[in-house]
């Protein structure tokens, strides 16, 4: 077995928990549609949540040019993995006693949720630059411009209760998150 192959399985077993939880806790309000109250932009970044989990998977096809894997590039892929588990986690706790509804635990959690966005935008210049210079410079000036953007936002997200700014920022999220990876990544290779 490739060592990709070998990392990636436990990488992949802990991002399709994350999936996994986020498909439970949809399937939850489903099931039972009264009996939490539910707040359409927290859906929405669990759409965007999903999508980059997702995504994950195919951009990380990309490490398998890698011919020689260090301790420390096995643990950043295994903790670029469990960064996207949390974030899957936060959207829904075990139970919202205490909240009155999402909307209360959206914004209750918002510094968490936020906060971890902000640390994978790092992870994920990291993991780019893992790639080699060469891909880095294939994603164009957008790349690094739209990152330093995005971070800003999340870090005004962090701080904010506009429910008109969380709003805006999870349309903005998902309509990037669905045409970004159409317009940029449409091979692995």
């Amino acid at each position: 077995m490739e060592m990709f192959n070998y990392v990636m399985v436990l990488a992949s077993v802990i991002i399709g928990l994350g999936i996994a939880h986020l498909l439970q806790g949809v399937g939850g309000i489903v099931q039972h549609p009264r009996r939490e109250k539910t707040y359409w932009v927290h859906l929405l970044w669990v759409a965007a949540i999903f999508l980059r989990a997702i995504f994950w998977w195919w951009f990380e096809f990309r490490l398998s040019t890698i011919a020689e894997w260090t301790f420390a590039l096995y643990l950043f892929v295994l903790a670029y993995a469990v960064l996207i588990y949390l974030l899957c986690a936060l959207l829904f706790p075990r139970d919202l006693a205490g909240y009155d509804g999402f909307k209360d635990y959206y914004y209750s959690r918002r510094a968490w949720f936020f906060g971890l966005l902000v640390i994978a935008q790092a992870v994920d210049l990291a993991d780019t630059l893992l790639k080699g210079m060469d891909h880095f410079r294939s994603l164009g000036p957008f790349y690094p411009v739209a990152l330093a953007i995005v971070s800003v936002l999340l870090l005004i997200a962090m701080r904010t209760r506009s429910e008109r700014y969380h709003a805006a920022f999870a349309i903005f999220t998902v309509v990037y998150l669905i045409a970004y990876p159409w317009f940029s990544f449409d091979t692995v290779g």
